[in-house]
């Protein structure tokens, strides 16, 4: 364990910086905050840079720390405010390094995110997929950024369980259609299709597209089918995060 107290030491100068978008892609790497988040990225193996934890954390984690990451630093309080997203950080952020997924085979299900602005509905989808057994999510162009702070949190770990890829949409869905795996948009027309309608299959991918427009008129034109929620009451329309969990559940086999 190593001691930090300065807001200005260059190790935190630095570390501050992954709050930026930008600076995430040139160090490849990223920030957790607290230790349940941290727990599952060491559980998944993701390499660990630094640990940092102030005085609650280090009095709640420091054997668990010992442990597993003895190199830990030990940071007063503005420090971990200072490098937190949360106005209340929760005692424990570590740096950890991206890891691409890769999309070698098709099997499974497969959630395609066309233009998904919001981070907490990204996050959520990704948990969702988790959750239901998606072999992985597909980020596609316009979509948040994976490691923007407000979808970690909302994914919970969820990111470390199954594969999650950027891909262009327009390349990947005749790539799937090659391999006999139906591709589902989801849209509020009159030649969509009752998502109740479709049989629970082993092997497809559903596409969920932005929260005002939809999905990209071209990318729905390519698919398969497209699918809608009959909704009874007098909302206009679902959350895509809710939307995503129903269609998710009801198609997975």
């Amino acid at each position: 364990m190593k001691e930090i107290q300065s807001i200005k030491n260059p190790l935190i100068k630095e570390t501050k910086k992954l709050q930026q978008k930008k600076y995430r892609q040139q160090t490849n790497s990223y920030m957790l905050e607290g230790f349940h988040l941290v727990q599952e990225a060491f559980h998944a193996g993701a390499a660990i840079q630094e640990i940092f934890v102030n005085q609650r954390g280090h009095k709640e984690w420091s054997d668990w720390l010992e442990e597993r990451y003895p190199e830990y630093y030990l940071v007063s309080d503005e420090i971990l405010k200072t490098l937190a997203d949360q106005p209340t950080p929760q005692g424990m952020i570590a740096v950890v390094s991206m890891t691409e997924g890769s999309m070698e085979q098709f099997d499974g299900a497969w959630l395609l995110l066309d233009q998904v602005q919001d981070p907490g509905n990204v996050g959520t989808m990704i948990r969702t997929a988790d959750a239901a057994g998606f072999s992985g999510v597909v980020l596609g162009e316009g979509t948040v950024d994976l490691y923007n702070p407000k979808t970690l949190r909302s994914m919970q770990g969820s990111h470390f369980h199954l594969t999650v890829v950027s891909r262009k949409l327009e390349e990947l869905i005749p790539e799937l259609q090659a391999q006999q795996i139906p591709v589902y948009g989801t849209a509020l027309d009159k030649d969509a299709k009752n998502y109740r309608t479709v049989e629970a299959q082993a092997n497809f991918a559903l596409v969920m597209g932005n929260e005002g427009q939809g999905m990209n008129p071209d990318i729905l034109a390519m698919t398969d089918a497209n699918l809608y929620i009959p909704i009874k009451g007098q909302a206009e329309s679902l959350n895509v995060a809710v939307a995503a969990g129903i269609l998710m559940f009801k198609l997975v086999k």
